[in-house]
């Protein structure tokens, strides 16, 4: 039998200590081999101990979580799994945690904690087990919110008089799970303010999405909101999932709509990138790209293929900037990629294969 995942849990609530590692010393593959009530103490446990995972609380005395884990990052990083309030500040302070290096977050309720962490048990550990495997690196030091949408540098010089009539056509689709909120900031951040919509789904639970859509509304020059359902997608917009909720695309008219709705999940999944990709490959066919980024599973990974089938073109991240090769390792397999590129380099590229169509439609005008 392979080594256990070895564990440190850092919590001020001695019950929420007492049910996490009851929690992780049920399953077979994993053991907690210790718990600490604030950072200082986990902080000596960590040398000590050199544990492959630590599950963090975020709000703790004398040192709070998301300051350790920026110090823990920068000296020693590790595959941390956050276990967060279900708050709007405990939101934000959860997207700044993956900002950090945060592998993945729980939800912890807030009402009936302990029957609540229990019903999330199989949640935790599941997490856990892919915090493991995860490619941990320092966060990058960079990240300034754009002054009304204002951009990069790098991103302005990008927007030189991309698309005109083509925005309204193209639908750019990008389906993502562990590792992806950064992951997805990485793309949208170099896509120029006259780009065509961009629809995303990132597996998020309810709560974390709104928090998830400013942020990056803040730091990018399109616009990025939470899908709301019936809107007409516009270009320059980007859509993200509701967390809880299906999300696809449909047509009305000339116009495509944001269908959300509470559907089943989909591959465990509610949103489920299989839902929106589906949608995209019925709906939007030639005029759909597809990007596939960093997460666990299969999820999406057939419905690429079906827009490649119907006409897409596929980028998908390669595994060196991957935090989680598995969505896009099962994309690849299912034959769903034009092009698998590291990371910083998926949205240049789009962005120059939508110059050379502009540059062709204009050469037909």
């Amino acid at each position: 039998m392979s080594r256990k995942i070895r564990v440190v849990v850092v919590d001020d609530s001695a019950l929420v200590r007492s049910l996490l590692s009851e929690i992780i010393n049920r399953q077979r593959d994993m053991e907690c081999i210790g718990t600490a009530n604030d950072p200082l103490v986990a902080r000596e446990m960590i040398r000590e101990l050199n544990p492959d995972v630590i599950t963090l609380d975020v709000e703790m005395p004398r040192m709070d979580g998301i300051d350790f884990l920026g110090r823990l990052m920068r000296l020693r990083p590790m595959p941390v799994v956050m276990i967060s309030t279900l708050t709007e500040r405990g939101a934000e302070v959860t997207m700044k945690a993956l900002e950090l290096g945060a592998v993945d977050f729980v939800a912890k309720p807030r009402v009936g904690l302990a029957s609540g962490l229990n019903d999330l048990a199989s949640l935790i550990v599941e997490k856990i087990r892919v915090a493991a495997v995860a490619q941990v690196r320092r966060a990058p030091v960079r990240e300034t919110p754009v002054s009304g949408h204002a951009g990069s540098a790098a991103a302005a010089a990008s927007s030189v008089a991309l698309l005109g009539r083509l925005s309204t056509e193209k639908l750019i689709c990008i389906g993502a799970s562990t590792g992806g909120t950064e992951a997805i900031k990485e793309v949208l951040v170099q896509m120029p303010a006259d780009s065509p919509a961009i629809v995303i789904t990132q597996h998020m639970p309810p709560g974390f999405t709104t928090s998830f859509a400013a942020r990056l509304n803040g730091l990018c020059q399109i616009t990025v909101k939470e899908a709301v359902n019936g809107e007409r997608i516009l270009p320059g917009h980007a859509y993200i999932a509701p967390g809880g909720k299906q999300f696809h695309v449909a047509r009305s008219g000339a116009n495509y709509v944001a269908v959300v709705d509470d559907g089943p999940p989909v591959n465990r999944h509610k949103p489920s990138v299989e839902v929106l990709f589906k949608s995209a490959a019925a709906v939007v066919g030639r005029n759909a790209f597809g990007i596939m980024l960093t997460g666990m599973g299969n999820d999406g990974a057939a419905a690429m293929r079906e827009m490649k089938d119907a006409g897409s073109y596929n980028y998908v991240q390669d595994e060196a900037t991957c935090i989680v090769f598995g969505m896009p390792r099962e994309a690849i397999a299912h034959g769903a990629a034009d092009e698998v590129l590291p990371l910083g380099q998926i949205a240049p590229m789009l962005i120059s294969r939508l110059r050379g169509a502009t540059d062709r439609l204009h050469h037909r005008i």
